[in-house]
């Protein structure tokens, strides 16, 4: 299937708008990965408090709070972007559906 980043759809196999998108498009990767650093710094977190390391779990909650928001950030980017990227496939293509 290849990294297409121009059309995130895989318009020739499903009539699912957002099926398959993560295994045709790759962009949201970075995104995924934020989301699995601020999950590992929440837990780091949590047990940091709970062995009483107070300036570890403030630094790790700081970094949990960031890569969250990082996350966020990136993957709503990357939804509008799928979206757009759907929407003038749609207005091109009105003979398909």
């Amino acid at each position: 299937m290849g990294d297409d980043a121009n059309d995130p759809i895989d318009h020739h196999r499903t009539t699912q708008p957002v099926a398959g998108e993560t295994m045709k498009n790759s962009a949201k990767a970075p995104g995924l990965v934020f989301v699995a650093v601020a999950v590992v710094a929440f837990v780091i977190c949590l047990a940091s408090f709970a062995v009483r390391q107070v300036s570890v779990g403030v630094g790790a909650a700081i970094v949990a709070l960031l890569a969250a928001g990082a996350a966020l950030a990136w993957l709503t980017m990357e939804g509008r972007r799928v979206r757009q990227v759907q929407g003038d496939w749609s207005r091109t293509h009105h003979d398909v559906r």
